[in-house]
């Protein structure tokens, strides 16, 4: 290999080992399913950041006659430059859905093919066009991840980072929502509002969070640090941290047996938790 090469390499390795890995599995991919190889290197091996390659795969995904997808690519590369940080958010969120998620066994999985981490990351980019005035553009791109992707968050909603959408068919996430870090959300969840009242009126979501399929959390309520919403629930009130929710309305059954139900993904309700109420 070229000497040149070489350095490359290396300097991926020590300053990116997420992107490094990615490369590596891509490299796997292409080794076993030669019909892939030119899938595979468009979306992975032809770029240089995880960046680039998060970028082009999004630009594709939303791929739609009305929007060129060089514009649309170009754009996506205009927010990058403007804000940087927002690569470790994508960073961020792959890791969660390695870490979390029982069916991926790969970094690479959520990049090429999880519909929740494409419809994230252009949520994560319409998000800054919002804040710069771009708002129509947000709006369309909001349209694009709801009619291809099933997922529709306002651009306007404000979402930490290390998040993981399992599925994410259904999910609904209101102008005026607030998600902290580390939460994890199944399909069908809504943080919606409560009427057509004006405002401030979506709910505010803490750190470490852990919604399960089909939850409804509706108006301007908040849910604290390390909370499990039982799937199927209409929370309607506030949760306390490291609290159990279920029900319709959802009332409080305990607290949690675990300390971070977002990252174990710990969604069953047992006796422990009404001891420890």
């Amino acid at each position: 290999m070229h000497k040149s090469m070489v350095s490359a390499e290396l300097q991926i390795k020590l300053h990116d080992p997420v992107w490094s890995r990615v490369r590596r599995e891509a490299e796997d991919i292409s080794a076993a399913e030669p019909a892939l190889g030119g899938f595979i290197y468009a979306s992975v091996l032809s770029h240089s950041r995880l960046e680039d390659a998060i970028c082009h795969r999004l630009a594709r995904r939303l791929q739609h006659a009305a929007l060129d997808v060089g514009l649309m690519h170009q754009t996506f590369h205009e927010v990058l430059e403007a804000d940087p940080m927002l690569g470790e958010e994508f960073r961020a969120d792959l890791v969660a859905w390695a870490q979390r998620d029982p069916a991926c066994d790969r970094l690479i999985e959520p990049l090429l093919y999880f519909k929740g981490f494409h419809a994230l990351q252009t949520h994560r980019i319409a998000h800054r066009l919002w804040n710069a005035g771009r708002k129509d553009l947000a709006l369309y791109l909001q349209s694009l991840v709801s009619r291809f992707l099933q997922v529709d968050i306002h651009p306007a909603a404000r979402i930490g980072r290390g998040i993981m959408i399992d599925h994410a068919t259904g999910i609904v996430i209101g102008e005026t929502a607030v998600v902290g870090d580390n939460c994890s959300l199944l399909h069908g969840v809504t943080l919606g509002g409560s009427g057509n009242e004006q405002g401030d009126r979506h709910p505010k979501i803490g750190r470490g969070v852990m919604i399960g399929a089909g939850a409804k959390i509706l108006g301007n309520i908040s849910v604290g640090d390390c909370a499990r919403i039982a799937a199927g629930s209409v929370v309607l009130k506030d949760v306390a941290p490291k609290r159990t929710v279920a029900g319709v309305p959802a009332r409080d059954i305990g607290a949690n047996t675990c300390d971070e139900p977002a990252l174990t993904m710990d969604q069953m309700f047992t006796g422990d938790d009404a001891s420890r109420r």
